[in-house]
């Protein structure tokens, strides 16, 4: 990240420092208020996450290693979720800042652990948004053979992927979030198509819910499912960072992530649940060492018929786009706020015109996939084995750590304000959440190998880079602490301007807590 930015404008000089927020009505050139509601702000969130990529390509992974217990994973990752966000959303409508995590963290823990989640935050959005682009290549590979019978080579997918994805987050927010709605609808009314026909057939021996006994549930492989299963629900924590851009966003924000989570979890394990019906509780291990890969699209031509399995492989590849696009518009927003922090370069912080998006950070961040989808092709690097999980590993990883971390400064912040907020919201959600998210991210870290595939050396650089971009964000916190101070000093600072009339209701004495 860097730091070489020019100063804070008239922070030294007497006159108030342009704190992020404090622009973007429509009169100037800021990002666009008040344009997105609840089910815009959840279909970037659900979008993220790619439930169909996830189901297709994730969930028969997850079978293979938890039996028919697996959909019991997913509703305990989406439990132990539920309880992250109770002490998020509560922070939410305290902390007015649209840095998320790092906002949130410097507010609990102080400034230089927020200059390390910023970091950790660049390093884990681009790693999920940039390694994606291996899914695509190979998701746009099986389609074109499967339908077509054509083989493109997967760089020159992923490099076409570079520019659809610039071209979407160049446009407008709401513009994206209408393309989102569209590819998302498309996605799981295709796994809604397979869950009806299941139901109504009955599946392969017959509904049962066996799924959901202790006996399936207690197995040696439940550790992984929930490795998978928390990993399926990477970038639902985003809705924080479209605080400028929400209606009402003390309501709106809340509301997102619950439904986004909540969404998620139930529409998980239904659909693992469904696609162990359709072969039945004696086969779905056969069918899974058979062809994991082919098990959705195989139930989905028995139950439903075969366009409806070539449509699968259609919206496969337009739910990785939207995941893509979801990603990429978070991480441009991530760069708009550090850079009108003044901790990135200025030019990031430009929003544009007539679409009032981050346009400077989007181009930034498309050059640095381009440069990476390059590198890795150009090495002769597997587009799914390598691209794909080796900068996914460090990005969940990353994510998974800051929802920890949050959670530990959602704790710290609500002790040293005046709040109405209760104790299961500041205290036994949130302390309950630390502990549940540590364990998750243990589970992960050893269960490493069997989501990589790689040796053991390049699994263990993939997990410390986390750590390691935490400390490079602590650092750097030192530097600018020392040779520019009124950066730091106002790091993560409250909007000038409340966003609405509850949000000035909430106006607290933590940014002790900051320094």
């Amino acid at each position: 990240m860097a730091v070489e930015s020019a100063p804070r404008q008239g922070a030294s000089g007497g006159a108030a420092p342009q704190h992020p927020g404090a622009a973007g009505n429509d009169e100037s050139p800021g990002l666009r208020r008040a344009s997105l509601g609840v089910a815009d702000i959840a279909f970037f969130v659900v979008s993220a996450a790619a439930p169909l990529t996830v189901m297709a390509g994730v969930a028969p992974l997850a079978i293979g290693v938890g039996g028919v217990g697996a959909p019991v994973g997913y509703l305990l990752a989406g439990a132990a979720l539920t309880l992250f966000a109770v002490g998020f959303t509560a922070m939410t409508r305290h902390v007015r800042h649209s840095g998320g995590f790092y906002a949130f963290i410097t507010r609990g823990l102080g400034r230089p652990a927020g200059f390390g989640a910023a970091t950790v935050a660049l390093l884990a959005y681009n790693g999920m948004q940039i390694g994606v682009y291996g899914l695509l290549a190979t998701g746009t590979q099986d389609a074109l053979e499967a339908l077509w019978g054509i083989h493109v080579p997967w760089p020159a997918i992923a490099i076409a992927g570079v520019f659809v994805i610039w071209f979407l987050g160049y446009r407008s927010i709401e513009f994206g979030a209408k393309v989102l709605g569209v590819l998302l609808l498309a996605e799981t009314g295709i796994l809604v198509l397979l869950a009806g026909g299941v139901l109504l057939d009955g599946g392969g021996e017959g509904l049962a819910l066996d799924s959901f006994t202790p006996d399936s549930v207690l197995v040696p492989g439940t550790g992984a499912v929930l490795a998978f299963a928390f990993a399926a629900f990477t970038g639902f924590e985003s809705t924080a960072i479209y605080r400028r851009e929400a209606r009402d966003p003390g309501r709106t924000i809340p509301r997102a992530t619950y439904i986004a989570v909540g969404f998620l979890g139930l529409f998980y394990a239904f659909c693992v649940w469904i696609v162990i019906q359709a072969f039945g509780s004696s086969q779905i291990m056969k069918a899974v060492t058979t062809d994991p890969m082919g098990l959705f699209f195989t139930a989905t031509t028995q139950y439903v018929g075969g366009w409806a399995a070539d449509l699968m492989h259609i919206f496969i590849v337009t739910s990785i786009i939207a995941s893509q696009l979801a990603f990429h518009n978070a991480i441009n927003r991530y760069g708009l706020s550090l850079a009108q922090e003044g901790v990135l370069p200025k030019a990031l912080g430009k929003v544009h015109p007539r679409h009032r998006s981050p346009y400077v950070a989007g181009i930034a961040q498309s050059i640095l996939a381009l440069c990476f989808v390059t590198g890795f092709a150009l090495a002769g690097a597997d587009p799914y084995q390598q691209l794909l999980l080796w900068m996914n590993t460090p990005g969940g990883l990353g994510l998974m750590a800051l929802q920890a971390v949050t959670a530990v400064a959602v704790l710290c912040y609500f002790r040293r304000i005046r709040h109405e907020e209760g104790r299961w919201r500041t205290l036994i959600a949130p302390l309950a959440a630390t502990v549940l998210m540590a364990g998750a991210m243990w589970l992960v870290v050893s269960k490493i190998g069997l989501m990589t595939g790689a040796p053991f050396a390049t699994n263990v650089v993939l997990v410390l880079l986390v750590p390691a971009a935490f400390v490079l964000g602590v650092l750097i916190a030192l530097r600018v602490r020392r040779n520019r101070p009124e950066v730091y000093a106002h790091f993560a600072d409250e909007p000038d301007e409340p966003d609405d009339a509850h949000d000035a209701d909430n106006t607290d004495n933590a940014d002790e807590a900051a320094r």
